[in-house]
């Protein structure tokens, strides 16, 4: 099998896409991750009513931080989709 150009630009796009895609696995991460993330915060808040205002600051920082994460994978995403 010859390999030309036509068939180049096609494994560059196929490899494009399957990075994309594997990038994005990156945002449903970061869902998962704040899904556990409030869920043991809510645990550990009916266990122990009294000490909710000292981990609600850490919650809002680990919020932050997996969301931030997530936002970047999707941003890796769109730049292996439309910038290379």
């Amino acid at each position: 099998m010859a390999v030309d150009a036509s068939n180049a630009l096609d494994v560059v796009k196929a490899a494009k896409f399957v990075g994309a895609g594997l990038a994005a696995i990156g945002t449903g991460a970061a869902g998962i991750g704040v899904g556990t993330l409030f869920g043991q915060f809510l645990n550990g808040a009916l266990r122990n009513p009294s000490a909710v205002e000292g981990q609600f600051g850490r919650l809002i920082f680990g919020f932050a931080v997996t969301e931030a994460l997530g936002i970047f994978a999707l941003l890796i995403a769109f730049l292996l989709l439309f910038a290379v």
